[in-house]
């Protein structure tokens, strides 16, 4: 859901962290889920005469559906927007956070790809803003971030050159001496 738009400002990205971003979130759950699986097996075949399959099969099922579950609600819980004007991030369901920021308080546009991450085609895409270091914004996740650096460029310096509040490096004219 994109934000309010303020009126003649369009929406030029809208989206959510790329699938292939929480496929690391979904292997650690299942590595968790196998672990608790072993340790019940153990447990119940040190405590009985054999293992419990059942219980053992249920925790493994209920598990693999929750790290699947939450991954998914993590995702689409998360929406990034830039629009001509500003950079919103909006997470969360029940309860939510939201940040916001004009474009004229970015000041530089970095992008960070683990190797995992390159060979996936996603990235995080981190915005410098006036706000400094304390102020972290940062799109995770995110397909192909060097195409949204490059959108949040072309906006800015679109911005240059309509007038739309980035900062322009000309100086004003100057009025004539009085005669």
């Amino acid at each position: 859901m994109a934000p309010k738009l303020h009126p003649g400002e369009r929406i030029l990205y809208e989206g959510h962290p790329s699938w292939r971003a929480i496929l690391d979130f979904y292997v650690k759950g299942i590595i968790a889920t196998a672990l608790i699986c072993l340790i019940v097996a153990l447990a119940t075949g040190v405590i009985g005469d054999e293992t419990d399959k059942g219980l053992v099969t249920i925790i493994a099922v209920v598990g693999v559906a929750l790290t699947i579950l939450i991954g998914f609600v993590k995702r689409v819980a998360t929406s990034y927007t830039i629009t001509d004007r500003r950079l919103h991030i909006k997470r969360g369901i029940v309860s939510r956070t939201i940040q916001e920021t004009r474009l004229e308080r970015v000041q530089n546009v970095n992008y960070h790809q683990t190797v995992l991450q390159r060979m996936l085609q996603v990235g995080d895409v981190d915005f410098d803003t006036a706000a400094g270091d304390d102020y972290n914004f940062v799109f995770s996740g995110v397909a192909e971030p060097a195409d949204v650096v490059h959108m949040v460029d072309s906006a800015t310096h679109h911005g240059d050159a309509e007038g739309l509040g980035v900062a322009s490096t000309r100086r004003p004219a100057q009025a004539p001496p009085p005669a």
